[in-house]
């Protein structure tokens, strides 16, 4: 039914919850598996007459930073999947608007399904990244299927 799966993660319990369903949904389809990962764009923030200031070095040191992080977590479901005899590749994408990134990737992919985790981190991330599954939900054409 399914061939090519798109497995959004952003290393949350649920979002670690969802890569195991994924991998075994996959495993007995026979389907191919991306792991995404969308990381922030580095940007200035104004609150309250402040701004932080956008210094080469910090923005150079966040990027970094949020590379590295994806990369390792990429590497953790890969290495699940072919431990799990399921073929898995691993984007790391740098987008503003996550729920657009994870649908434009989609289709760019040819993925016939979006398997991703209810919600992500906890607190006033959850806010901010939480809705993520809700937008795609409402925004894609592809099939979605939502761990909780």
């Amino acid at each position: 039914m399914y061939k090519h799966i798109l497995l959004p993660t952003d290393g949350s319990k649920l979002s670690e919850k969802a890569v195991k369903h994924c991998i075994q949904l996959a495993r007995s389809l026979g389907a191919k598996i991306t792991a995404v990962n969308v990381t922030p764009q580095y940007q200035m923030v104004m609150d309250e007459g402040f701004v932080m200031p956008n210094i080469a070095m910090l923005k150079k040191r966040f990027e970094e930073e949020t590379g590295k992080r994806s990369k390792q977590l990429l590497g953790e479901v890969k290495t699940e999947a072919l431990a799990a005899g399921v073929d898995c590749d691993g984007v790391s994408i740098t987008s503003g608007v996550p729920y657009e990134a994870i649908i434009k990737h989609a289709k760019k992919a040819k993925c016939d399904l979006i398997m991703m985790a209810s919600h992500g981190r906890k607190g006033l991330s959850s806010i901010l990244l939480g809705s993520e599954t809700a937008k795609v939900l409402t925004h894609s054409t592809i099939p979605v299927l939502v761990v909780r």
